[in-house]
């Protein structure tokens, strides 16, 4: 193993175990705007995999980085529709018109 894939491997376990800490600590009642402006951060990883792509000489490095930007762009769009979804929570509703009862007849 690598000097570099060792180091690579070190950092992915130490940013997973602090995102794990960080996460726990959140209240549940902010799990919602937090979800939806991490996953809109894929946005980078989006740009990432394109660099990355770029200097793919394999196959399986053009397949790696295909399905890592599938996912992240999954991610980012899953991101604005639970962000719409809990901004539309706080509009006002439009009022429901009462409808006229069945031997109701106003000519």
């Amino acid at each position: 193993m690598s000097y570099s894939l060792f180091a690579d491997l070190a950092v992915f376990v130490l940013a997973v175990l602090v995102g794990i800490e960080v996460i726990s600590k959140v209240p549940v009642t902010l799990h919602t705007p937090l979800m939806s402006a991490g996953n809109a951060i894929h946005g980078i990883v989006v740009v990432g995999t394109v660099s990355i792509a770029a200097e793919a000489a394999a196959t399986g490095s053009y397949l790696l980085t295909f399905v890592a930007a599938a996912f992240a762009a999954a991610n980012v769009a899953g991101g604005y529709v639970v962000t719409d979804r809990m901004l539309a929570m706080f509009r006002p509703r439009k009022p429901v018109e009462p409808r006229p009862a069945e031997g109701d007849t106003h000519d």
